[in-house]
C-alpha cells in the first residue's frame, strides 16, 4: 500500500526517508530516522517497532543488513512485512516479505534502499530508483521527485492519499535543538506529492540559514531604506522601546558581526527580529551589520505601496 525511498546524501551525511500512500497519514508510521545513525521505513502489514529498535541496533554499531536480518528474524509475521534501511556509512538493506500485496518488490543501490507494495507494477520502482539517480537537486528535492516519478508511473494501484518527507542532520532542527531538519506530513489529500513537493519548498524558504558569504552589508543607505519599510507597515521601535539584547542577538545569528551604520542602533535592530519573528524568519537571523537577500526581499514586499 506504500512506496518509499531511504537514503543517505553522501556529500554532507544527511539522512531521510520520503514515503507516499493510499493511507491516511503515512508519514505517521513509515518514517525513522536518526542524524549520524540511520534511516528506516517500515510499511506493508508495518511493524512500527522495527523504527525504534532498528535505530537503537544502527547506534550500537550494526550495519544496514544485519539489522535487517537480525529485525526479521525476531518477526513471527516477517513475510507480511516491508523494510528499508540506510545506515550512516550508506550501506543500504531492504525486505519483502511473500505475502505482501502485489505488485511488491525492492531495490537497494549504496546509500539507497527503495520498496513498494499493492503498486500498480514494478515500473513504479524503477521510475522512483532512476528519478532520484537522474536528478541534480540538492538531497531533500531530489527524494521528493522520485516520488513524484513513482507517483507519475502508476504509484499505488488503489489511489492517493498522504505522503511524508522526514531529513535529519545534527544540529538541523529548529532553533539547533533537534535533529529534525525537515519533517513533513501530508496526511489526506487528492494528490499528496505535489503537495508535500509545495510544503518543501515553502520550508526552505522560511528555515533554511544562508551562507555568511550570501549576507547583505548594511550601509547606511540600505539601513534607510529598512526603517522606512518597518515604520510603513508599523513595525518600527516606540520611543521607549527596549534594545534588542546580547542573547537575542547571539542567538541563531549567522555570520560575524559588523559595525553598524550611522542611524542604525539596537532599537532598529530589535525591532527588525521582532518582525523577522512575526514572519516566522527567524532562522534567517543575520549578524549584527548583515542582512539576509530573502529576509529584505519579504520586507520589500510587505512594505510595497498598495499591497
Amino acid at each position: 500500500m506504500t512506496f518509499s525511498i531511504v537514503a543517505r546524501d553522501p556529500e554532507t551525511g544527511d539522512l531521510g526517508v520520503a514515503v507516499a500512500s493510499k493511507f491516511l497519514a503515512v508519514g505517521a508510521m513509515v518514517p525513522h530516522a536518526r542524524a549520524g545513525v540511520g534511516v528506516i521505513a517500515t510499511q506493508a502489514d508495518a511493524n512500527l517497532r522495527f523504527g525504534p529498535e532498528g535505530l537503537a541496533a544502527l547506534e550500537a554499531g550494526a550495519d544496514a543488513p544485519a539489522v535487517l536480518e537480525w529485525l526479521i528474524a525476531a518477526d513471527p509475521r516477517r513475510d507480511e512485512r516491508q523494510l528499508g534501511i540506510v545506515d550512516a556509512r550508506g550501506g543500504s538493506a531492504s525486505w519483502t516479505g511473500s505475502a505482501c500485496g502485489a505488485w511488491a518488490g525492492h531495490r537497494t543501490l549504496a546509500d539507497l534502499a527503495a520498496q513498494g507494495n499493492i503498486l500498480t507494477g514494478p515500473q513504479v520502482l524503477s521510475s522512483l530508483v532512476d528519478a532520484y539517480g537522474d536528478i541534480t537537486a540538492p538531497f531533500t528535492e531530489r527524494l521528493v521527485a522520485a516520488l513524484a516519478a513513482a507517483d507519475r508511473a502508476g504509484g499505488d494501484r488503489r489511489g492517493r492519499q498522504a505522503a511524508a518527507l522526514l531529513v535529519v542532520r545534527a544540529g538541523g532542527g529548529y532553533g539547533g535543538g533537534s535533529d529534525r531538519w525537515i519533517d513533513l506530513r501530508v496526511d489526506d489529500h487528492p494528490r499528496p506529492v505535489d503537495e508535500l513537493a509545495r510544503l518543501l519548498a515553502i520550508h526552505r524558504l522560511l528555515f533554511d540559514r544562508p551562507l555568511p558569504a550570501s549576507l547583505l552589508p548594511l550601509d547606511t543607505a540600505l539601513a534607510t531604506e529598512i526603517q522606512n519599510a518597518l515604520t510603513g507597515i508599523g513595525r518600527a521601535p516606540g520611543r521607549d522601546a527596549p534594545e534588542a539584547s546580547a542573547a537575542e542577538l547571539e542567538a541563531r545569528a549567522i555570520g560575524a558581526a559588523r559595525p553598524m551604520p550611522e542611524g542604525w542602533d539596537l532599537r532598529w535592530q530589535g525591532a527588525l527580529l521582532d518582525w523577522m519573528g512575526w514572519e516566522n524568519l527567524e532562522e534567517r537571523t543575520a549578524a549584527v551589520g548583515w542582512i539576509d537577500p530573502f529576509v529584505l526581499r519579504v520586507l520589500r514586499e510587505r512594505a510595497r505601496p498598495g499591497r
